[in-house]
């Protein structure tokens, strides 16, 4: 079960594609943004998540609303991914699945990361929430559709 809406994000700190460490709390303070969490790069529908979140960038960007990819790959191998496939927003690396078990994102036994999006606000309060491991247009359609209501 995801965070649910209302609740609070739990702050964390991971290595990032810009070469600096990323911390939820400092980064992102006072500003509404996107974290989604994805099994693995290179996979099928991770691409293809990765690539709609690229393609509608410009919608979020407007709404100056960031985008984070996390996923356990390490940075190297999302540095790799990221430029493959020109992603222009910032990939996390949660090696030890810390964080994606804070935000109810990592499947138990395997300890992969599901495949879940979460809209915060600006206190870092969840504002939306869409999960569906198969599925990777409507990770992005559901959170356009939430800000596009506000």
């Amino acid at each position: 079960m995801a965070l649910k809406k209302g609740q609070k994000a739990p702050n964390f700190t991971l290595p990032s594609t810009s070469g600096e460490k990323f911390t939820l709390n400092k980064n992102a303070s006072g500003k509404a943004c996107i974290i989604y969490f994805y099994p693995k790069d290179y996979t099928k529908v991770c691409t293809a998540e990765a690539c709609v979140f690229r393609d509608q960038f410009a919608a979020f960007r407007e709404l100056d609303i960031p985008v984070y990819g996390i996923s356990r790959d390490s940075i190297e191998t999302h540095l790799k991914f990221q430029k493959e496939f020109n992603l222009p927003f910032d990939l996390l690396s949660d090696q030890k699945g810390d964080v994606c078990k804070a935000y109810d994102a990592l499947i138990p036994l395997v300890r992969m990361p599901k495949r879940v999006t979460y809209l915060l606000d600006s206190y870092h309060l969840v504002q939306g929430v869409f999960s569906d491991m198969f599925e990777s247009k409507k990770h992005v359609d559901e959170m356009l559709a939430i800000l596009q209501k506000k």
